[in-house]
């Protein structure tokens, strides 16, 4: 059974200089000898992600979308950054190799860092692949340990004090994102002004224990050992991460959590394997992060509320790519229905949620 995440042909428009890649390589990394081929890893809709292999040595190659204007969001040499200083305390993250801000080899900042050959899940399992109930029952808590586990890095001692601002963080939040969907909405998309309003109202303080935050910690950013799946050894895609309210974090993660009794739309919106037997729902989870942390999680249901307001903007932000013929990738197309799923399942804890 090969289970192992495999990369794919490079998808059209998204085609690499192979010549100018080589050259970069070979004179950042002593010791690179032989052809070099590429593919490209599939999934996901930001940054784009491929395979090199230059002799028998495997790389990974991140660079922002073509026709990327806005560096603040996919900021190459600030995801390296955040590598270099993690890797050594947290060896879930991969260790970058190099990074180059020379736009005269792909027109754009990218880096390079080693590949983590694992197993990724995504909405389905791969072919050939269970787990128990018992299984899966582990496999999330080993999920949210591993989550803990990057939130007790004590980020000074490791020079990212100076990543992120914690104070005003979940205003900032709130603010951003709600400036990020008026300014990404389309006509066919929800005005999520309702959502809004209630996130500027109940706005907690700031956490008294600010943390090294991930901002997109789910089950297809994280690798599996394929000798013991229930294993995390990779943390994937840090271009969010940053200092601020681990709540917030959790929430963000848990924005992705459908779990099996959810209402028919929200299954809809499933991308990730969290409905299976033996899953902890997203109540488990949150108690679990107590327990572990020792954080008092009272207020839940804005954090999740926050979270799924934040991932309908994500998609948004992506849609209104397609939608404006930034992209030609048929993937974008259907990502409007998601948003409008998002909206209501926000507008739920609005009108149901005691704060």
């Amino acid at each position: 059974m090969d289970v192992i995440d495999r990369p794919t042909t490079v998808r059209q428009g998204e085609d690499l200089n192979l010549k100018a890649v080589e050259s970069f390589l070979k004179g950042a990394l002593p010791g690179l000898s032989g052809e070099i081929a590429v593919e490209q890893f599939p999934s996901g809709y930001s940054n784009l992600t491929y395979l090199l292999k230059v002799g028998e040595t495997e790389l990974v190659l991140r660079r922002p979308p073509f026709g990327t204007k806005a560096k603040t969001a996919h900021d190459m040499g600030r995801e390296y950054r955040i590598l270099t200083a993690l890797h050594p305390v947290f060896p879930y993250c991969p260790k970058p190799l190099a990074y180059t801000e020379d736009e005269s080899v792909l027109g754009c900042p990218f880096y390079v860092m080693e590949r983590i050959r694992g197993i990724i899940l995504r909405k389905a399992l791969p072919k050939g692949f269970e787990l128990t109930a018992g299984q899966m029952r582990r496999l999330c808590e080993n999920l949210l340990d591993v989550h803990c586990q990057l939130h007790a890095i004590d980020y000074q001692a490791v020079g990212l004090g100076g990543f992120g601002k914690p104070e005003g963080y979940v205003k900032r939040q709130v603010e951003g994102w709600s400036g990020r969907y008026r300014a990404a909405r389309t006509p066919d998309a929800p005005t999520c002004e309702a959502v809004m309003e209630w996130l500027r109202n109940k706005m907690p303080a700031d956490s008294p224990r600010p943390t090294m935050v991930h901002n997109d910690y789910k089950f297809d950013n994280v690798v599996l050992d394929p000798r013991d799946a229930l294993k995390i050894i990779g943390v994937l895609d840090w271009e969010m991460a940053t200092l601020g309210d681990p709540l917030m974090d959790l929430g963000n993660s848990l924005a992705y959590w459908i779990q099996a009794d959810d209402p028919p739309d929200l299954q809809v919106a499933r991308m990730l394997p969290t409905n299976l037997p033996g899953a902890l729902s997203r109540d488990e989870m949150v108690r679990r992060y107590a327990e572990k942390t020792g954080v008092a999680v009272d207020n839940f249901d804005f954090y999740l509320c926050f979270g799924q307001f934040r991932l309908a903007v994500i998609i948004q932000q992506i849609y209104y790519r397609f939608y404006h013929g930034q992209t030609k990738d048929s993937r974008f197309k259907p990502l409007i229905q998601f948003v409008h799923v998002l909206e209501r399942a926000a507008n739920r804890i609005v009108e149901e949620s005691g704060l």
